[in-house]
């Protein structure tokens, strides 16, 4: 029988997909289907096809701010105990956290994600590990003319509302509570309006920050613009085959935070089984394989995702490589991760996005109304926040 499964675009999944049905032994053939390669467009994609109750798809490929949607309006299936006691085990805490609504298991951890500090040692020696450090490096690079900008995704999308709920956490503060139902901010995140508002007017905001997102932050450093940026794991690998002179220089530290460390900005995926599948069982059942511990170390080292079992990260194991020019090569987490712990204690450590079935209607209130960062006036933008999102988290309804 036929398992359909529905992913983003991921270059080597094909491979995963290969191993788990020779593994299936004829039990059930996984089939691949790629999403739009923008997550608006995959949710959209999904949503339409659960809401008319379409019995053609059988796992689902989720950005971890889904999860809770998807579960409350009934179109995924919560994992039975047996194969949820596997598909949780070794997992982190941040990822698994992602992956679970009302207390039970509704989606399978399948890869990680979170952001660390990224800087040109040849021009920053010690990394800073504060936003206000970041404003004096800059200040003090500036006046050396040398560049001075750091990179944050600043532009009006999921990117800014990222950083904001990392700096309210970093605060010691929360978005909402821990039922996902009721606001919190406070004076928590005036104090992390107050830093954001600091950081746009300083020297170290690159003029773009109110349109910049991950690729535009990247580009920026390879091009010798910018000293360093708060990024995911992607931007090593593209530096080191940028081309840049100073590639050799460019290091990674824990995510800055306000008055001590910060939090991290936590991503990642995770595979739920459709409620409408003829095949829930054998959906199960491949989903289990495609997130096990070898499908993981796949991901993370011919795809650049980290894992979300703890025991990968220290794995020996390794991946055959091809690289551009034909040639094979062995390559394990140690090689193509040389970050790894730190982005493992970054994952322990990490802000996990609030868990609302209404996520999307929280996530597209706030980042309007962040939106520019130099013009955050904290105590008005957090009241404004406070009884916008109060409204958000009424909406009865999921966006079709």
């Amino acid at each position: 029988m036929t398992i359909n499964l529905y992913n983003a675009p991921q270059q080597n999944l094909q491979q995963i997909v290969d191993r788990c049905n020779k593994e299936a032994d004829g039990a059930y053939d996984i089939k691949l289907h790629t999403l739009p390669r923008g997550a608006d467009g995959q949710r959209e994609q999904m949503v339409r096809r659960l809401a008319a109750e379409d019995s053609g798809m059988d796992v689902l490929g989720l950005d971890v701010t889904w999860t809770a949607e998807l579960a409350s309006a009934k179109w995924i299936r919560p994992w039975p105990k047996d194969k949820a006691a596997e598909a949780t085990e070794g997992v982190l805490e941040g990822p698994l956290q992602t992956a679970m609504y009302e207390d039970e298991l509704y989606a399978a951890p399948y890869n990680s994600n979170v952001q660390l500090l990224w800087y040109r040692s040849d021009l920053v020696p010690e990394a800073p590990t504060t936003w206000s450090e970041l404003i004096d490096v800059a200040e003090k690079l500036k006046s050396e003319d040398k560049p001075h900008y750091f990179e944050v995704t600043g532009a009006q999308y999921e990117g800014l509302v990222v950083w904001f709920n990392s700096m309210v956490e970093s605060a010691g503060g929360k978005l909402l509570n821990e039922d996902g139902d009721k606001v919190e901010l406070g004076p928590e995140a005036v104090k992390a309006l107050e830093t954001m508002r600091d950081f746009a007017k300083s020297a170290a905001a690159n003029p773009s920050l109110p349109n910049t997102q991950e690729d535009p932050a990247r580009l920026a450093v390879e091009s010798g613009a910018s000293f360093g940026e708060a990024n995911w794991p992607f931007v090593y690998p593209a530096m080191q085959g940028s081309g840049a002179k100073f590639a050799k220089d460019f290091k990674w530290a824990p995510y800055p935070g306000i008055d001590g460390p910060g939090k991290s900005p936590l991503g990642g995926a995770n595979f739920a089984v459709s409620s409408y599948s003829e095949h829930p069982d054998e959906a199960f059942d491949a989903t289990l394989c495609l997130r096990d511990p070898q499908s993981q170390l796949t991901a993370a080292v011919k795809d650049g995702l980290p894992p979300t079992i703890e025991s990968v990260y220290d794995s020996t194991d390794t991946v055959e490589v091809t690289d551009p020019e034909g040639k094979t090569s062995q390559v394990g987490m140690a090689d193509a991760y040389p970050m790894r712990d730190a982005i493992k204690d970054a994952i322990k450590n990490a802000a996990v996005r609030p868990v609302t079935p209404v996520y999307q209607n929280v996530s597209t209130v706030t980042s309007k109304i962040l939106s520019p960062p130099g013009s955050i006036d904290p105590e008005t933008t957090e009241q404004r926040l406070r009884e916008q999102i109060a409204d958000a988290l009424e909406s009865k309804g999921v966006l079709p």
